[in-house]
């Protein structure tokens, strides 16, 4: 089973990556790596932590010659930061009178509930394990869950549909989305100009007030076949892993399947994806892979029905809510007095719904990649992809 882990704090010395379950001889590309840290930090709204770190994975163990050898890849993230804060959180006892409480827990921030929970004495040490700051291990993870599927064919992206009010309002093709992801100049990742501008004056509108926004990303998986995942078990179903896979990153309060949300408002005969079969040879139009002719007009299930995935690309939405660290602070409580205060106010970003999208690009992608080796197994990327062709020849022979 492909495994992995994080760990590290928001101003700790460094983060910590480790995955297991990777076959042998996967080409790892340290450039691409770097390029998906580099894609997470970037993002119109972004704040000044972003300034100061620029993120590389550092490679321990797994990878010998560019390509993976089946044992465990660990990987370091080093936080530029840590030189302001080594005497601050010293893992030693260090000096206490140098430490920087976080005095009054924020609103929507897990300070609180983190503070009762482990009897801390202010919320510290919940605030550097809670950051966001921690998706960028996840992002080096899932970069290589991408290696993994690019090998196969298979591509992951993200575009933001939406920023507070404003939208897309309509579908994206993957071109578009491939095209967007690999601009070297990202704003917030709308595979539309004119929505982009208008998405950009909602996040000035906060920056002006001292708020910060929210907003919707899309994931799309593009080029898996039909038949992964199963309507077996519960825990096995690729929509539910997905769903929990996305809605473990922090601030995401919601996650939708295809047209999840706004099927629940509609009639069966406009939300289900009528099938119809292609006679002759005809390829498809972008040059992707042709699993089968059972094709669909619609794909209003985002790709995923009865929790296994049908051949149309899986699309996945996360819902964003507002970053919880206010310029202008919220109502609070001091820990120490239990008076009435404005909440503590750490460095932070207006909004991060680009950078949402590419750590949900990387849960995906890890998610993704576990149900392919699952189901197709393999000690070697060779074995992997010989199984994989014959599956794939299988379907379209059906």
């Amino acid at each position: 089973m492909l495994r992995f882990s994080t760990a590290g704090e928001s101003h700790g010395e460094a983060l910590v990556a480790l995955v297991s379950g990777l076959p042998a001889g996967v080409p790892v590309d340290q450039v691409r790596l770097d390029r998906e840290l580099w894609r997470r930090q970037q993002g119109y709204g972004r704040g000044g932590r972003m300034r100061i770190e620029k993120d590389t994975a550092h490679i321990l163990s797994g990878v010998r010659h560019g390509k993976t050898i089946g044992a465990p890849v660990a990987m370091t993230l080093a936080n530029v930061d840590w030189k302001n804060w080594e005497e601050i959180l010293p893992v030693d006892t260090g000096d206490a009178t140098k430490h920087k409480a976080v005095a009054s827990p924020r609103p929507g921030h897990a300070d609180l509930a983190g503070a009762l929970k482990y009897d801390f004495p202010d919320a510290r040490y919940v605030l550097e394990r809670a950051s966001a700051r921690e998706s960028a291990a996840r992002v080096a993870c899932g970069a290589l869950a991408k290696m993994l599927l690019g090998e196969l064919g298979i591509l992951v992206g993200s575009h933001v549909v939406r920023v507070g009010g404003e939208e897309l309002g309509r579908d994206a093709a993957w071109a578009e989305i491939a095209a967007s992801n690999a601009k070297d100049e990202i704003f917030l990742n709308c595979v539309d100009a004119e929505a982009e501008a208008r998405m950009k004056g909602e996040v000035d509108k906060a920056l002006r007030t001292g708020d910060t926004i929210g907003g919707v990303f899309e994931v799309v998986v593009h080029g898996l076949p039909p038949g992964v995942g199963t309507h077996v078990n519960w825990d096995e179903r690729m929509d539910g892993l997905l769903a929990q896979a996305v809605m473990s990153l922090q601030a995401v309060k919601a996650v939708e399947l295809g047209r999840g949300v706004t099927a629940a408002e509609s009639l069966g005969s406009t939300v289900h994806d009528a099938i119809s079969y292609e006679q002759g040879d005809a390829e498809p139009e972008d040059g992707g892979a042709k699993f089968t002719k059972f094709t669909r007009e619609k794909n209003n299930a985002g790709g995923i029905e009865g929790g296994i995935s049908n051949g149309e690309d899986v699309v996945v939405r996360g819902y964003l809510k507002p970053i919880s660290t206010l310029r202008r602070p919220l109502a609070s409580v001091s820990f120490e007095t239990r008076e009435a205060t404005k909440a503590a106010y750490e460095r932070s970003d207006v909004c991060v719904v680009p950078a949402a999208g590419v750590a949900a690009e990387a849960m995906v992608a890890l998610t993704i990649a576990r149900l392919v080796i699952d189901k197709f197994g393999g000690d070697s990327l060779g074995e992997l992809k010989r199984n994989y062709a014959g599956y794939c020849e299988q379907i379209r022979r059906f």
